[in-house]
């Protein structure tokens, strides 16, 4: 059995090994500011096609490719409308994706088969130090298994991928905590595909009014973004959520043991559950809701409880999450 990577802090030489290991067609994890990414050159469609068996991800979930900056996505789209320039211009680096009429050279496997690539800069320095000493484009889904909790620290990665991957470069947790909002600029008003902590009040300010998009897709047909699998972000152990009121009896509903993530103090509970309280405004919320999620599962909980987040748009994204979590 090949032991899984022990993950490295991002050394120059470090970032030297993973550039060359990209550049060969191998797979890299690395530090976003939203989550860890599973790397590979964006442009080999082989390589591109390890990142789905790593990760068992169905062939029809596209993934977001990463560039240094502007001028490098526009290289890998086929119009670059004045929206995108503003975007760009506004929100990158940083945790907002947009989907543009791909370049040629950009594979199937990375879109699923669709006309349209998902394109970003994140706002890390690793991750953008990796970028620049591969001197490609990177196509970096979540570094976990499909379906599971997007992993927020190195160690997540490897819990999730073991040896599935070649190197891991360790940043540290990161800093935004949930998948980057995807924007589709393929149609006659921008339309959000995947919410995330670039609202659409500030995209709106930007690129005016924006078109509503499903939220769900049929299984079986290629999605134009990731993010809009009906289950995805699931915890091993069933979970729920509540609303404040109903906390005490979702926990002693059970099984035993049970874990609860809340961001107000409980009210008494049976069962001594284990409670992990998370901050009561939507950025610190986000950071650390998937860590308290693996922290939970690796705490053996048969059950997670959380306490429903407030119905406003600040936390849209964050009820999209756990949404999509909770066990049907």
């Amino acid at each position: 059995m090949v032991s899984p990577p022990r993950p490295v802090p991002p050394t120059p030489e470090a970032l030297a090994r993973a550039a060359a290991l990209l550049r060969a067609g191998r797979l890299v994890a690395f530090p976003t500011e939203t989550v860890y990414g599973l790397g590979a050159h964006a442009l080999d469609a082989a390589a591109v096609g390890r990142i789905y068996a790593a990760k068992g991800r169905p062939a029809t979930n596209p993934v977001i490719v990463h560039v240094a900056d502007a001028a490098a996505a526009r290289t890998l789209a086929a119009a670059w409308p004045p929206a995108a320039e503003a975007l760009a211009a506004r929100f990158w680096p940083g945790p907002l994706t947009l989907v543009l009429p791909k370049a040629a050279a950009v594979p199937d496997a990375v879109t699923a088969g669709l006309p349209a690539v998902a394109l970003r800069v994140p706002a890390h320095p690793v991750a953008l130090a990796l970028l620049r000493a591969a001197g490609l484009p990177v196509a970096a889904p979540s570094a976990n298994r499909s379906t599971e909790v997007s992993p927020t620290t190195a160690a997540h990665v490897v819990a999730s991928l073991g040896s599935a991957v070649d190197l891991v470069l360790d940043g540290g947790p990161t800093t935004v905590g949930i998948e980057s909002t995807v924007l589709d600029l393929t149609g006659d008003r921008p339309r959000i595909l995947r919410p995330g902590m670039v609202s659409a009040e500030a995209i709106a300010a930007v690129a005016g009014p924006l078109a509503v998009a499903p939220t769900t897709v049929d299984d079986a047909t290629p999605r134009a973004s990731p993010g809009m699998m009906e289950r995805h972000y699931a915890p091993r152990a069933p979970l729920r959520v509540v609303e404040h009121g109903m906390l005490a009896g979702a926990v002693a509903a059970g099984p035993a043991p049970v874990g609860l993530v809340t961001y107000r103090p409980p009210p008494t509970l049976v069962g001594a559950p284990r409670i992990v309280m998370l901050p009561d405004e939507p950025e610190g919320y986000a950071r650390r809701l998937y860590a308290a999620l693996h922290e939970l599962d690796a705490a053996g909980a048969a059950a997670i409880v959380v306490e429903a987040v407030p119905e406003t748009a600040a936390w849209d994204a964050i009820r999209d999450r756990l949404r999509r979590a909770a066990t049907p």
